[in-house]
């Protein structure tokens, strides 16, 4: 829908709408009123006065724009918005940011909003006022460093605002009946997707706005860090991997943070040779060792970086008005700003790629992008209010597409910054956090809302970001940074190997670890729905239950994709409160049976927490606890969990290389059956029994033993 005043000004370049189909609808007009429709969806408009245009599923109302639902508004000249309204730190107001169109939609009786991208407060988003504007602000405010003008709403559709730029919302909280969005200009453009449940806007949504890409197995596995401002050379590097090694301690990816480069010529993309004289050696070995490397980058080039006279003469820089290089001393001194607008300058930046990659850098964590300044004219002549949220996208699509030249089908972009679209290239991770319990809750609650933009793949810092995580907050965070899509142990001025706690949080790693890695062919066979069909792997109780009252505002447990209830602890004396929909369950860890869902108290020691399967449930657990890219076939058992009654399941295992496997499971009251093409190398494990082995492609199990 888009609602117009003066059609001569600028409109709107909107969002890249991968997956747009256009006239795909059909247009009625009746004695005194118009329909549109387009599947299931019916947006029916009445002529004449009062304005009332009613958006219907199957004849009932899902939301509407009633009277005085549409505004223009205007600023007076002498109103000073920075003091009380809205402010940019990144630079001032556009001249003619003076007029701005409001649209409302109506919010029935119990109906609940998510989503808007990933924020760190409340789960619901009704009463909140939130500005989409990407900021670089941590965990612990209403900032965000994925601002989405995207919502879901319980009753099944989703509405998203086609500008990148500023939107402000107010989700019942100015008119407590209204969902209200507002743009500066003459124009606004907005989409209402119909999906029946989250899950099905959810699907729509990403089939308009594009769906995550495959990650490879190997990205499951444990990421290590030599954190943010700690001193490092290879010798500490190798010392880490060593350690991780000799403690039995499982790890796939070794990072490098800023410090890879000289401190201050962010970014050179050249390697200090003071600290790493050999890197392309020194990548090798770590090849040979069979691991992968990921390097920190972004992008800004700070004026001490002997990249920035090169990029200032050839024009790759964005610059202001009068045709100076935009400069600032924030982050570092006289920093400036690649100008992705610019197909040389993106060029230019993915040429510096490049190197490090046939270097043997496997992947690339792109790290910024929020602070982008409005003062500034780009190359191409985009509007710097849109390009403030919007610059993210073109900077991880143009790191994205040097990596899938280079690593076709691995493709690894670990991103802190994004927008609309920006699901397509995973992975990301929940930023700034600090190393405590308050600020592990905020983390996950940031990642769920994030999951409702469609996020299919999503990380934070085991331990936190900022300070030096008590033994406890590490542990737990431990716990839960294993049972996310991707774990990465990271810190700014602290290691985060994890001796450097206690001996304890060794077992806790080596514990979850490995039960990560058993649960590869379960949680990579999660990932293909994440592409397929836009369903997150970690996702919020009311995106896997829209049914149960109970779950709507659930933010401190998750379904680690669909027969993983996940509740971290986030107390240290171990207590944890969760809420199990209706139903019966089973802890997939001791095999204690719960009849019927409700809210339960439990408490758990350091290696242990809730991590409940559903009735009717059936997980596949594979044999090798090292690492995640195995033959998931070879010793694979199927957990099942049948609960009481008769019922089936289709189970596909994918392998790391695509090949994929189908497996049939039924029962009854009396026994279970499982039936494959694969005729042997499995088996079938039923809670509290011993795995029973597939003969000719089938296994037959008694339910009482």
């Amino acid at each position: 829908m888009t609602v117009e005043h003066h059609r001569g000004g600028v409109r709107s370049a909107g969002f890249d709408l991968v997956g747009a189909q256009p006239d795909r609808g059909t247009v009625e007009v009746g004695d005194g009123e118009a329909f549109l429709r387009s599947g299931g969806l019916t947006a029916r408009i009445r002529a004449g006065a009062p304005w009332e245009l009613v958006f219907e599923r199957d004849e009932i109302e899902l939301t509407r724009s009633g009277p005085k639902s549409i505004a223009l508004m205007s600023v007076r000249d002498e109103a000073r918005l920075g003091e009380r309204g809205f402010e940019r730190p990144e630079g001032p107001r556009a001249a003619g940011d003076r007029t701005y169109l409001v649209q409302q939609l109506s919010l029935g009786v119990g109906e609940l909003v998510y989503g808007l991208g990933e924020r760190f407060g409340p789960l619901v988003k009704n009463g909140q006022s939130i500005e989409i504007w990407n900021a670089d602000g941590g965990t612990s405010s209403e900032q965000a460093y994925k601002n989405l003008p995207f919502y879901i709403s319980n009753r099944g559709y989703g509405v998203l605002v086609d500008h990148p730029g500023h939107v402000a919302f107010e989700i019942g909280s100015e008119a407590v009946e209204r969902a209200q969005f507002a743009v500066a200009g003459q124009q606004l453009t907005y989409y209402v997707i119909d999906g029946v449940d989250p899950a099905g806007v959810l699907e729509r949504y990403t089939a308009l706005t594009g769906r995550p890409s495959s990650v490879p197995a190997w990205s499951f596995g444990t990421w290590l860090s030599t954190s943010f401002t700690t001193a490092y050379d290879e010798a500490t590097v190798t010392s880490f991997i060593d350690g991780m090694d000799h403690r039995d301690l499982q790890l796939s990816v070794f990072h490098f943070d800023c410090f890879w480069m000289r401190e201050f010529t962010w970014c050179d993309f050249e390697w200090d040779p003071h600290v790493f004289p050999d890197p392309e050696g020194m990548l090798r070995r770590l090849h040979d060792r069979g691991l992968k490397t990921c390097v920190w980058i972004n992008p800004y080039v700070g004026q001490w970086s002997p990249l920035f006279d090169e990029a200032r003469d050839a024009g790759y820089l964005l610059r202001r008005a009068d045709g100076t290089v935009w400069q600032w001393d924030k982050w570092q001194a006289g920093m400036a700003i690649v100008d992705f607008t610019n197909p040389e300058a993106t060029a230019w930046y993915q040429d510096k790629l490049r190197v490090l990659l046939r270097q043997g850098v496997d992947a690339l964590k792109t790290d910024f992008g929020e602070r982008i300044p409005v003062d500034v004219v780009w190359h191409s002549g985009a509007d710097p209010d849109a390009m403030h949220n919007y610059y993210t996208q073109l900077y991880n699509a143009t790191v994205d597409e040097v990596l899938e030249e280079v690593h076709p089908g691995e493709s690894i972009v670990f991103a802190r910054s994004a927008t609309v679209g920006g699901q397509r290239m995973p992975v990301h991770w929940g930023g700034d956090s600090t190393s405590s319990f308050d600020s592990m809750a905020e983390t996950l609650r940031g990642g769920l809302s994030l999951a409702f933009g469609g996020f299919g793949f999503w990380s934070h810092d085991i331990g936190g970001f900022e300070g030096v995580p008590d033994p406890a907050v590490f542990k737990r965070w431990i716990a839960f940074g294993y049972l996310s899509s991707h774990s990465r142990f990271h810190g700014s001025d602290s290691y985060r190997v994890p001796w450097s706690l206690d001996e304890e949080s060794v077992d806790i790693t080596r514990r979850f670890a490995r039960l990560k890695m058993a649960l590869m062919p379960y949680l990579f066979e999660t990932s293909r729905v994440a592409t397929e069909r836009g369903l997150p792997v970690m996702r919020p109780m009311a995106l896997a239950y829209p049914d149960d009252p109970g779950a709507a505002y659930l933010d401190r447990q998750y379904m680690l994709g669909p027969s993983l209830l996940v509740a971290p602890v986030l107390r240290a004396d171990g207590a944890v409160e969760f809420y199990l929909p209706q139903g019966g369950w089973t802890s997939f860890l001791t095999g204690a049976r719960v009849e019927q869902g409700g809210w339960r108290r439990e408490h758990h020691a350091f290696d242990s927490l809730p991590l409940y399967v559903p009735d009717g449930s059936v997980i596949p657990v594979g044999a090798v606890t090292t690492r995640p890219d195995y033959d998931y076939l070879e010793g694979l058992n199927l957990r099942v969990f049948p609960g009481p009654g008769s019922g089936s399941r289709t189970v596909r295992v994918t392998r790391p290389d695509g090949s994929d496997s189908s497996f049939e499971v039924n029962w009854t009251d009396t026994e279970v059956t499982a039936t494959s093409d694969v005729p042997d190398g499995w088996g079938v494990v039923l809670p509290g029994r011993s795995a029973i082995a597939a003969e000719g492609g089938r296994v037959r199990i008694a339910r009482q033993s």
